[in-house]
């Protein structure tokens, strides 16, 4: 089932007249950091699944091989000093010129056969587009991360007043204008903030299911630590909206 929790104010409207977009304006973009085990397969599917349409970026602060591989693939490798996911993705969303934005993580677990999906979405009028991973069970995510994900969604949604169901999922797409328009301010809760600031300033977003698969590689996330941060992050952009 696919969940609008759409606003107003700000967006094109969900039943409005858009542009139709085609994967050569889209940008997909991604933080990387020591994900040599993961990178190739993931731009392997995203050129398969776009024709090779598609721009490619990559904010990179690994030590390994990840650059050198991505590169490799045709990928723009923006190289970065690891400061954290959101300052790495946060620098991916903003760099390119495309007016289709979206991000995907760079450990395998998104599936970018859903790319097509995505961009129907957002070619059906939405301003934001983001991939539900809990809806159909996610259990090839760690106990503790799904059950964390399920109190992330929950919070948001009693502080935002609108039903959410997946707020630090990594594979959303925007239009570019929207990404652009907002100061993004959070580090490790970014993911979070990039679906609540476009809800809560009205802007037209649209949840939709997607599979999740078992990560290639080690996860470089501290499950409490980091989920602390979340819960920070929520609990300020949301005060800061209302």
């Amino acid at each position: 089932m696919n969940t609008d929790v759409s606003g107003s104010a700000n967006s094109a409207g969900a039943d409005g007249p858009t542009d139709e977009y085609t994967f050569d304006d889209v940008s997909i973009v991604m933080g990387t950091y020591n994900e040599e085990a993961a990178i190739g397969t993931v731009l392997d599917d995203i050129e398969r699944v776009t024709d090779g349409r598609a721009e490619v970026v990559c904010v990179d602060g690994s030590s390994d091989r990840t650059a050198e591989i991505a590169r490799e693939r045709g990928a723009q490798v923006i190289e970065q000093r690891p400061q954290g996911y959101g300052v790495a993705v946060r620098e991916a969303v903003l760099t390119p010129d495309r007016p289709v934005v979206v991000t995907t993580d760079c450990d395998d677990t998104y599936p970018m056969e859903q790319l097509p999906e995505f961009l129907d979405w957002i070619n059906r009028g939405y301003d934001v587009v983001s991939g539900d991973r809990l809806y159909w069970g996610a259990e090839a995510m760690p106990d503790l991360n799904r059950w964390g994900n399920h109190a992330f969604a929950a919070l948001a949604s009693v502080l935002m007043g609108e039903r959410v169901h997946d707020t630090t999922t990594g594979m959303r797409a925007y239009r570019r204008h929207v990404v652009e328009d907002i100061r993004w301010t959070e580090n490790t809760g970014l993911s979070a903030e990039l679906l609540i600031r476009p809800l809560m300033r009205g802007y037209d977003v649209r949840e939709i299911p997607i599979e999740y698969d078992e990560r290639a590689g080690e996860t470089k996330l501290d499950p409490f630590a980091g989920g602390a941060a979340i819960v920070k992050s929520i609990i300020k952009v949301c005060l800061a909206e209302q």
